[in-house]
């Protein structure tokens, strides 16, 4: 497969959202689609890539920088990570992560984080096997 990683544009909206979609078999929500409408706007706090086959956008990473907060140093967050289904096994999540930890590494960022519910093996196992490990931080919650 000839795969291309990328940063993602305005043309690439509806393809992130359908490859959302496609994942969770319901449609992404108004809150989803301004996330990825904000980074495919682009700043320089936020690095988000695309992965594109034949000219097809098949997967998504979105990530943002955090400056200050909580005691830590300039550090990356991923907020969301996507690869549609009939793409998942081949890799391009790796690539994707690989291209996003790239790049932060040229920034001076020394460390990325990510937030993944507990009971989700397969999430847990894919950030495993990039090397993340458990934090210092703790996620709290409160119910509104």
């Amino acid at each position: 497969m000839n795969l291309t990683i990328r940063g993602i544009s305005t043309e690439d909206i509806q393809a992130v959202l359908g490859i959302r979609t496609a994942i969770s078999n319901e449609e992404a929500g108004p809150d989803f689609r301004l996330l990825v409408e904000q980074h495919a706007a682009g700043d320089n706090s936020r690095i988000s890539l695309v992965a594109e086959t034949e000219k097809k956008v098949v997967g998504y990473m979105l990530s943002t920088t955090l400056y200050a907060g909580f005691g830590i140093q300039k550090s990356a967050w991923i907020m969301a990570l996507g690869v549609h289904p009939d793409y998942m096994g081949q890799g391009i999540g790796l690539e994707l992560a690989n291209g996003t930890c790239d790049l932060y590494r040229k920034e001076g960022v020394k460390s990325i984080y990510s937030s993944v519910l507990w009971d989700s093996s397969d999430m847990l196992s894919f950030f495993k096997k990039l090397g993340f490990r458990r934090s210092d931080f703790i996620n709290l919650k409160k119910d509104l």
